[in-house]
């Protein structure tokens, strides 16, 4: 296919293509890893805007956000800034976001920890690794280690969190839990603990310790990456 037509065939839309070569029907007909990130993104948006078909206009969103993974971490604040996506488009890939996280999560719970650590750093990976602010999240074990809930205790700011022990010996004892894996994520990627994580790693420990709970682990997430306190013999 040579430039012109290339150009009148997106001129047109993804409509007036050969039914072979349309993003929805390939989907069906071959499967999702046969379609490319621009067309798996032009399927949620639909349509595309002035001048643009779908597909192009998923091109330039990928570009712009640094592929699939910039995109769908991507903000509502950071969505409305761009000409062509409206309310619309932009819950669209907030919802396809939660659905990853809560699809993982539910993956997560009843698992074994120590049989499949693996889930536990998918989950908190997805969930944390493009959050702009620290959060720190609980995991709740029963006597088996076996995984039976998970909570976000505290939201701080870019470079520190308030985390009190009074709050994480409640959350404990509510769910009848009788150990803890720590979690949460450093903004600026970096995974090496600061000294407050260390102190309150040691705090948390001593006040759960009190009532019978104990700290598995405290896994700092970063970029693709996470330091385990366990791991290093800090616990």
């Amino acid at each position: 296919m040579n430039s012109i037509q290339s150009e009148n065939k997106q001129y047109r839309g993804i409509q007036s293509w050969a039914e072979s070569e349309r993003p929805r029907e390939r989907i069906l007909l071959k499967g999702g890893q046969h379609l490319t990130d621009a067309e798996l993104v032009a399927l949620l948006l639909r349509n595309g805007t002035t001048g643009k078909d779908a597909i192009s206009f998923s091109r330039e969103l990928l570009k712009q956000f640094g592929g699939l993974r910039g995109l769908f971490s991507a903000s509502h604040q950071e969505l409305i800034r761009v000409k062509g996506l409206g309310p619309a488009k932009i819950s669209i890939f907030l919802a396809v976001r939660e659905i990853s996280i809560r699809r993982l999560r539910e993956e997560l719970l009843s698992k074994i920890y120590v049989r499949d650590p693996k889930a536990v750093l998918d989950f908190f990976y997805s969930a944390l690794r493009d959050q702009k602010r620290e959060i720190f999240k609980v995991l709740f074990l029963n006597k088996g280690n076996r995984i039976i809930g998970e909570k976000t205790l505290f939201e701080g700011t870019v470079d520190e969190t308030a985390v009190h022990p009074r709050e994480v010996v409640k959350a404990a004892l509510e769910i009848q839990a009788t150990s803890l894996i720590l979690v949460h994520n450093h903004p600026s990627g970096r995974i090496q603990p600061s000294s407050e994580d260390i102190e309150i790693t040691r705090t948390l420990a001593e006040a759960c310790g009190l009532v019978g709970v104990k700290i598995l682990d405290h896994i700092v997430i970063g970029d693709n990456q996470y330091f385990s306190f366990s791991e290093h013999s800090m616990l």
